[in-house]
């Protein structure tokens, strides 16, 4: 029996590495989904605040050009709601980007609970 020891100490060694190496996944996916929203809700606000920013400034440009690129279904121009009339450009980003940053922040925790390894006793 003494000769089984060696493989499932092996074993064990096997499992803690893998599940560190998913729970750090699952933190690192995380982060990007919260990048995510976050560059969302900043741009909504971008958008909101538009009259009191710089819109030539390279990071305004930077962040409103990267959640338009990540918005998806929940777009300013075709998302799930359209405005008109005053402000509605400002209602469409608020709206709409704040909806995907919600989704955005929900998937990221889906995919944490999916891929994290379960606790052991």
């Amino acid at each position: 029996m003494k000769s089984d020891e060696p493989i499932s100490t092996g074993a064990k060694a096997s499992q803690v590495r893998n599940d560190e190496i998913r729970e750090t996944m699952s933190k690192i996916l995380r982060v990007i989904f919260l990048f995510f929203a976050v560059v969302l809700a900043l741009g909504a606000f971008l958008i909101a605040a538009r009259d009191n920013v710089s819109q030539s400034n390279e990071i305004v440009k930077f962040v409103k050009h990267f959640a338009d690129a990540v918005d998806g279904p929940f777009s300013r121009d075709n998302g799930i709601f359209k405005f008109s009339g005053k402000n509605a450009e400002t209602k469409d980003a608020v709206v709409n980007w704040g909806i995907a940053a919600i989704v955005y922040l929900a998937i990221g925790r889906y995919v944490q609970h999916l891929l994290a390894p379960r606790k052991r006793r």
